[in-house]
């Protein structure tokens, strides 16, 4: 079985790269490519849109503590862990039809709880929507967890976005925990409380509205050849400043719908 996934059709739809993170590695809307998409040489952080778990953006020095434990991370981004530890590794499929797909991976062992994380993606070509849907589970007594999804959307395209508050964040794009009313971009930020459904709008005419119950947002908007929308179960080192806990019987579920209008 190939390791790259299609659902849907070249008009609308997507593809899932199972080898390269479960990652969205192509989104079709209107017959155009709107991601950025594989080229040799690319960073596993650099293109499609990704699964971050079991954290979501940097974790502070790799460091975190739970239930009195300190945990040292691998830290994969200068003195920092980012983006969790699936991204960059093999998922197996679990089922896969024309219109749907479920993937799962382990946590591995660069995380220090027993865990398993499940993508489930689904295109309605009626309603024009790809939704995807993590769930996070643990056979650990507990663990702190975030998911989140890295979508890189390529320009020439911008945004219309509008929130109510933004993390203050230092030299090093970590949150300090202050909320401050949103200053002007470009922005490497972490958001809360759109007003409005957060959507990238193309060159073309074609508009992608991003729709989640995730409680924060991050927008990268510096680079040139690209804009990202980053819904969040919680901010940037999260552990330390909104934990979110996994159990058992309690496991963390978010989804992210791409709707195109």
């Amino acid at each position: 079985m190939s390791h790259e996934l299609h659902l849907g059709s070249g008009t609308f739809g997507c593809s899932i790269d199972a080898l390269r993170g479960a990652r969205l590695s192509s989104v079709r809307v209107a017959s155009r490519e709107r991601l950025l998409t594989h080229t040799r040489g690319a960073s596993a952080t650099s293109w499609g849109a990704y699964p971050m778990v079991p954290y979501a953006g940097r974790v502070r020095g790799g460091r975190f503590s739970h239930a009195g434990v300190q945990h040292q991370l691998p830290r994969n981004f200068g003195e920092h862990a980012i983006h969790g530890t699936v991204f960059d590794v093999s998922w197996s499929t679990v089922e896969h039809s024309p219109t749907h797909a479920v993937l799962v991976a382990a946590l591995g062992s660069r995380w220090p709880y027993a865990g398993h994380v499940m993508h489930e993606v689904a295109v309605d070509a009626l309603q024009r929507t790809i939704t995807c849907t993590l769930t996070v589970t643990t056979t650990s007594e507990s663990m702190p967890a975030q998911v989140g999804w890295h979508p890189w959307f390529v320009r020439p395209a911008t945004l219309d976005v509008e929130f109510t508050e933004m993390y203050v964040r230092d030299d090093d794009y970590i949150p300090d925990g202050r909320r401050i009313a949103p200053t002007p971009g470009p922005w490497d930020d972490c958001f809360i409380g759109a007003r409005r459904t957060p959507s990238v709008i193309f060159n073309d005419g074609a508009r992608i509205a991003i729709e989640s119950d995730c409680e924060c947002w991050v927008v990268y908007d510096m680079p040139k050849h690209a804009l990202c929308v980053e819904p969040q179960s919680g901010p940037p080192d999260g552990f330390t400043l909104a934990p979110l806990l996994v159990t058992p019987h309690a496991p963390l579920r978010r989804t992210m719908k791409l709707i195109a209008r």
